[in-house]
């Protein structure tokens, strides 16, 4: 098991990233309304449970995340400090300096770049002194999510190739799959607002 994380919150102006609470529940039960978070994001275990049951299971392992090697962030609104998407970087350190990201956000918050601004900060903070010091995150999508490419390509995590027939929905529909990662060495440009 990874080592446990020292839960983090980190100022973005209009939204903080913090770690996710039991009170964010009705928020993540919205988010998993939506046929793409439910598609792309919430796994075979969330998928399959009642839908009035899905945001509790998605949301019991992010609270414990930290302790188990997992910097999994919820992107809040920084006024009413509702849950507008996630961030997360997992197993981070399970292989040497480096972690896996995975990201959604809410259909009533898209369209303000927020997906980016949240991944690119839980990036530089994974990559700085006072993070866990990594060196390399990557982050995979299906190529038909093509939002989710975007939010990679702006938050500084270059195209590295195609992973043949890697995505499997929970139908077991398979997916050519992108592979993007950032480096601590990459030279990425602030965006704007984080």
């Amino acid at each position: 098991m990874a080592p446990a994380l020292e839960p983090r919150r980190i100022e973005l102006g209009d939204v903080v990233l913090r770690p996710f609470v039991v009170s964010d529940e009705n928020a993540v039960g919205l988010a998993l309304q939506d046929p793409g978070i439910l598609r792309w994001t919430a796994g075979t275990a969330v998928i399959s449970s009642p839908a009035d049951l899905r945001a509790r299971r998605w949301l019991e392992p992010r609270i414990d995340g930290w302790a188990h090697g997992n910097a999994v962030f919820a992107v809040a609104d920084r006024e009413t400090d509702r849950v507008l998407g996630s961030v997360t970087l997992r197993d981070v350190h399970r292989v040497p300096d480096q972690a896996v990201a995975a990201y959604w956000v809410s259909p009533a918050a898209r369209g303000r770049r927020l997906g980016a601004r949240a991944l690119d900060a839980a990036a530089r903070w994974a990559f700085a002194a006072d993070g866990p010091r990594l060196h390399r995150i990557s982050l995979d999508h299906s190529l038909v999510n093509e939002g989710s490419c975007h939010v990679a390509l702006r938050a500084g995590f270059r195209l590295e190739g195609v992973m043949r027939d890697y995505y499997v929905e929970p139908t077991g529909q398979r997916h050519d799959s992108h592979l993007h990662a950032r480096l601590a060495t990459d030279d990425v440009p602030q965006l704007a607002g984080s």
